[in-house]
């Protein structure tokens, strides 16, 4: 199965789906972070291992300790995968934190004040 096939990008979108629902509904752990979404998942087509990109909304600290939760609360995040999710084998899940969201607001912010500043040069 190639790494962009319709089955493997069906099964990521699954995955992705009841990761967020588990995440969301399921981990008890005070370390997640309550603004935590799953933002991509990326199954290995052999179905063994599994990277998810986090997004937690916070500082550096929150993020490792929303990782470091995640990461203890793996062996329940499997079992409950494997309950809801029919698939030969339920994959070893890497947590990433994904800051495309934090990077993507950083630049909104620089590209408003170049602007700003170039509207108040022309003013001038």
């Amino acid at each position: 199965m190639r790494k962009n096939s319709i089955k493997n990008t069906r099964v990521n979108a699954e995955v992705q789906r009841e990761l967020s629902n588990i995440i969301r509904s399921g981990i008890k752990d005070p370390r997640v972070a309550p603004m935590t979404s799953v933002v991509a998942v990326e199954v290995a087509p052999d179905l063994k291992t599994c990277k998810a990109y986090i997004s937690v909304l916070g500082d550096e600290k929150a993020q490792q300790d929303t990782i470091r939760g995640l990461q203890s609360a793996e062996g329940y995040i499997r079992r409950e995968l494997a309950h809801t999710i029919n698939m030969r084998n339920t994959p070893e899940i890497r947590f990433i934190v994904d800051q495309s969201i934090e990077y993507g607001v950083n630049i909104s912010k620089k590209i408003d004040e170049v602007t700003r500043d170039l509207d108040n040069g022309a003013e001038e």
